[in-house]
């Protein structure tokens, strides 16, 4: 490829599988390696963002941190598309329950993205641009949430550029049948798209911006490992 390593990711050329699982926290790339990876070997801690190949179940399979944001995960999903032939991303990770039946614990698997972000605007297309998953992922996760027994929710999202607001208009948004609120799945989407790749974004609800629930420890470790044995069920 002659790119690699990119100014982000350590890796050579082919030392990155096809698939690569992605969440924000590099820990929680590391507690994927640990638990789900058979003979995992890091392949970046470029800023500290870890990342490990190994196999699952007779798959290689690579797993990685994305970091928080649309700008931050833009890079990292853009290097690994572009450069390293990455064909299918995933992303586990947290969000903010808009729904009153998506309650702390459940899944929300996000079949689109809203977005308040201006990432879009650098393809300068003539209208609106509506970042959605790949078809295939989405039913797989779907079926095997279903033959899990998660509970779970499937619809839009909203990728927020803000944690710390001073008017998130929740209200409209829920008006708009979004689901729930994260801050990264759009710019993945995109990202997708425009490569000609495959993506999907899979959440676990952390807590509810309606009813005021809140995640637990106990309930983080329980709950949160849901997604992931979801997201590799589609390896």
């Amino acid at each position: 490829m002659g790119k690699t390593p990119t100014p982000h990711i350590g890796a050579k050329y082919g030392e990155i599988a096809e698939t690569v699982i992605m969440a924000g926290d590099p820990l929680r790339a590391k507690f994927m390696a640990e638990k789900f990876l058979e003979n995992p070997v890091q392949f970046n801690n470029v800023r500290g963002m870890l990342g490990y190949t190994g196999t699952y179940q007779g798959k290689r399979v690579s797993v990685m941190g994305h970091g928080m944001g649309i700008p931050s995960i833009g890079i990292y999903t853009y290097e690994l598309y572009q450069f390293y032939d990455v064909k299918t991303i995933i992303r586990v990770g947290s969000a903010g329950s808009l729904n009153t039946d998506l309650h702390v614990g459940d899944l929300c698997i996000a079949m689109g993205a809203c977005t308040n972000s201006n990432y879009g605007a650098q393809y300068e297309l003539p209208g609106t641009f509506a970042p959605i998953a790949s078809f295939d992922l989405l039913r797989q996760a779907v079926e095997t949430c279903d033959q899990l027994g998660y509970r779970y929710k499937v619809g839009n999202v909203m990728s927020s550029d803000t944690f710390y607001t001073e008017n998130a208009h929740n209200d409209k948004w829920i008006g708009m049948g979004v689901l729930a609120v994260e801050m990264e799945a759009s710019a993945l989407y995109m990202n997708a798209a425009r490569a000609g790749k495959r993506a999907l974004v899979i959440l676990t609800i952390s807590d509810h911006l309606i009813t005021g629930e809140a995640t637990t420890a106990e309930e983080r470790q329980t709950t949160f490992t849901r997604m992931m044995e979801v997201a590799f069920s589609l390896i």
